[in-house]
């Protein structure tokens, strides 16, 4: 049915659940898995005409983000491992999280993608956004959301 499944988490509970859940189907239909967490760029500002943040910082910070987000898809690549799925742990650098996910998708010929939605509403949804809405509306690729 599925031959490569890309498993969106940023490490929340809710996405531990599109975790197991996207593990359990590929273990089903013998599909591989591409585990991807996007890592945020960090601000250079926090307000116009604001105090710059050194190179230096951001540099590491970044780095330090980049560690943890390939740590969270290491863990899921052994979590993988456990129920016998092959699984590729990636990452991407980028502050639009569900177009990242969309090209991490086609960029390794993903027929389904799993994620987890946290259900936001009203004012909470229009600060904050949905990138699984997002993910859903632009994706040519059959999308699975977990709430």
């Amino acid at each position: 049915m599925y031959k490569r499944i890309l498993i969106a988490t940023d490490g929340s509970p809710l996405s531990d659940k599109a975790v197991d859940s996207g593990l359990s189907l590929a273990a089903l239909t013998g599909a591989s898995v591409v585990a991807l967490k996007v890592v945020p760029r960090y601000p250079r500002s926090y307000f116009e005409g604001g105090l710059p943040v050194d190179a230096g910082d951001i540099k590491r910070i970044e780095g330090q983000w980049g560690d943890a987000a390939q740590a969270l898809v290491d863990a899921v690549k052994a979590k993988g491992t456990e129920h016998g799925v092959t699984v590729k742990a990636v990452t991407a650098k980028s502050d639009m999280v569900a177009e990242a996910v969309i090209a991490a998708a086609k960029k390794h010929k993903c027929d389904l993608i799993v994620m987890a939605s946290h259900g936001r509403k009203g004012l909470k949804r229009l600060l904050l956004g949905s990138e699984t809405q997002h993910v859903l509306t632009h994706s040519h690729i059959p999308v699975l959301v977990l709430r």
